[in-house]
C-alpha cells in the first residue's frame, strides 16, 4: 500500500509543480480588486482568470498527472484516457444529468454540484492508468484490427468509468450528506467544535469532501454563513462570534505550512535540495501569500500520509485555540496574507494582528513536528526518495550503446513477458516483474549496471547512473 501511495505521490508532483504560480496570480488579482474580483480592474481580471486556469482546473491536471505517472510507460494515450474518464464522470454525475435521472420535480443532492474535485481527478487518472496497463497490448480480430492496442484503451476507459459511476451515484451523496450532518452536530460545541471542524476540513481534502463541512460553517446550509456575515454581505453577524470558523486557519496557512516546507527542505538529501527547494519554496510562498495550500499539501499527502494526519491535527488545534480567544479574521479567497490584511477593515474583525505571534508559534511547532517525524520515521518527503544516492550520480557507463544495455537488462529480468511496469528515477531503472525467480542478477550485472536492488518481492531496481533515461527509453521500446 505504501509503495502505491508513494508512486501516486510522485505522479502528482508534475501537476503540483504548476499550481503555485496560479495561486499567486489569483492572490495578486484579488488583492487589487477584493470587492469585485476583477469587475473593477482589468488587470485584476486578467490575473484572476490567468491563475484560475490552473487552480480551477486542478482536478483535470491531477487526472493527467496520475494517468501518465501510473501507466507502464508514461505514454500519451493514458493522458487521453484520463480526460475521457474525467469528462464521463463530470457529465454522468453532474447536476443536469442527475436531474434528468430523478425527475424534474425532485431536488438534486448538493453533493453532485461538488463532483469536480481533486479526488475525482485522481480517481479518473487511476482508472485511465489501469485501463492502459491492462489493454494497451490487446489483440483484436482482423475486422476490428483498427481498435487493437492503444486505440482500445479509451473505449475501455469509458466502459470502466461508467461502471464506477454507478456506485458513486449512490455513495457520494450519502457520504456528503452524512458529513453535513456531522457539521451541524458540532455547531453548538463552541471552540471545541470549531477545532473538530478544522481537523476534518484538512483531513477530508484528499477525497474532496471538505466541501460538505464548508457548506455548513462558511455558507448558509445551517444558517451560519460565517464568511458572508463576517464581511457584512449577510445580516446577523455577532461581534466576537462571527469569524470563529475562519480565523484559526491563518496561523496554519501563513506560517504552519511554510514551517513544514522548511522542515522538508532541511531533511532533503544534499544532492536533491535544489530540486526539492524549488517546489517547496514556491508552494510555501503560495500558501503564505494567498492561502492556496494544495500545492504544498499534495506534495507530501501521499508520500507521507502520517505527516498529513499530523497537519490535520495541528490545524484543528489552531482553529480551536483562535476560536477560544478574542481574535477574529475572515477571508473571501483563502486564509493567506492578502485576506488577513484586508480583514482589518471587516465589520466583525477582532485583533487580527494577534494572529501573527500565534502564527510564529505554529511555524516553530510545524517545523519541529515535521522534522522529527520525517527523520524518525524515515518518511519519503520531496528530496528524500531512496532511489538514488550521490555516489550513483557519478556513475559513468563503460559504453554508450543504450539499446544493447537495455536488451541485456531485459534478458536479465526474464524477458518482456515478465515485465509488468517500467519507470525510472534520476539514476535507477525501476521495474516490476511477474515472477521474481526469473530475474538473473548475474546477467543484470553483466549488462554494465553498477548494481542491483530488490526492495520488494516483485520489484527490481537496476542502478545505471545519471544516463538512466536513455537506457529506460530503449527498454520501453523493447517491452512495447
Amino acid at each position: 500500500m505504501m509503495r502505491f501511495l508513494q508512486r501516486l505521490g510522485k505522479s502528482l508532483m508534475l501537476p503540483v509543480a504548476c499550481l503555485p504560480i496560479g495561486g499567486i496570480l489569483m492572490g495578486i488579482g484579488y488583492w487589487i480588486d477584493p470587492a469585485g474580483w476583477g469587475a473593477n480592474s482589468m488587470l485584476a481580471l486578467l490575473l484572476i482568470k490567468a491563475g484560475g486556469i490552473l487552480i480551477d482546473n486542478m482536478a483535470i491536471l491531477f487526472a493527467l498527472g496520475v494517468a501518465i505517472g501510473m501507466s507502464k510507460d508514461q505514454e500519451g494515450t493514458s493522458a487521453l484516457a484520463a480526460i475521457i474518464s474525467w469528462l464521463t464522470v463530470q457529465t454522468m454525475l453532474g447536476t443536469a444529468v442527475v436531474q434528468l435521472i430523478i425527475g424534474a420535480d425532485a431536488t438534486v443532492n448538493p453533493a453532485f454540484g461538488k463532483i469536480n474535485n481533486q479526488f475525482i481527478g485522481i480517481l479518473c487518472g487511476l482508472i485511465a492508468a489501469w485501463c492502459y496497463n491492462k489493454f494497451y497490448k490487446i489483440n483484436m480480430p482482423d475486422f476490428l484490427g483498427f481498435f487493437a492496442g492503444r486505440r482500445f484503451v479509451p473505449i475501455m476507459t469509458v466502459v470502466v468509468t461508467l461502471l464506477i459511476c454507478i456506485p458513486l451515484y449512490f455513495v457520494w451523496p450519502v457520504v456528503y450528506t452524512f458529513l453535513v450532518s456531522v457539521g451541524e452536530g458540532i455547531l453548538g460545541m463552541g471552540a471545541i467544535g470549531a477545532g473538530i471542524y478544522g481537523f476534518l476540513n484538512r483531513l477530508l481534502i484528499p477525497v474532496g469532501l471538505h466541501h460538505a463541512l464548508n457548506s455548513v460553517f462558511w455558507f448558509d446550509v445551517a444558517n451560519i454563513s460565517d464568511i458572508g456575515k463576517f464581511w457584512g454581505s449577510v445580516e446577523g453577524g455577532v461581534l466576537g462570534q462571527t469569524g470563529m470558523y475562519q480565523a484559526g486557519f491563518f496561523p496554519v496557512m501563513m506560517f504552519g505550512l511554510p514551517g513544514a516546507a522548511l522542515a522538508m527542505y532541511h531533511t532533503a538529501k544534499p544532492e536533491k535540495k535544489k530540486i526539492a527547494g524549488g517546489i517547496l519554496l514556491s508552494a510555501a510562498l503560495c500558501s503564505f501569500f494567498t492561502g492556496v495550500t494544495e500545492p504544498l499539501e499534495f506534495a507530501f499527502m501521499f508520500l507521507a500520509p502520517a505527516l498529513y494526519v499530523a497537519h490535520a491535527v495541528l490545524t484543528g488545534i489552531s482553529v480551536a485555540i483562535v476560536a477560544a480567544l478574542p481574535i477574529r479574521a475572515g477571508f473571501q479567497f483563502s486564509a493567506g496574507f492578502v485576506d488577513w490584511f484586508l480583514s482589518f477593515k471587516a465589520p466583525f474583525a477582532m485583533n487580527p494582528i494577534l494572529l501573527i505571534p500565534i502564527g510564529l508559534v505554529f511555524f516553530v511547532i510545524y517545523y519541529v513536528v515535521f522534522r522529527i517525524m520525517i527523520v524518525k520515521l524515515n518518511l519519503k518527503t520531496p528530496g528524500r526518495e531512496d532511489d538514488d544516492t550521490a555516489a550513483e550520480m557519478n556513475i559513468e557507463l563503460s559504453a554508450n550503446d543504450y539499446a544493447a544495455m537495455a536488451k541485456a537488462i531485459l534478458e536479465g529480468v526474464g524477458g518482456a513477458a515478465n515485465v509488468t511496469s517500467v519507470d525510472n528515477c534520476i539514476t535507477r531503472l525501476r521495474l516490476e516483474v511477474k515472477d521474481r525467480l526469473l530475474v538473473d542478477e548475474k546477467k543484470l550485472k553483466a549488462s554494465g549496471a553498477a548494481g542491483i536492488v530488490r526492495p520488494g518481492k516483485t520489484s527490481v531496481q537496476v542502478i545505471i547512473g545519471p544516463k538512466v533515461q536513455f537506457v529506460a527509453d530503449e527498454f520501453k521500446k523493447l517491452v512495447k
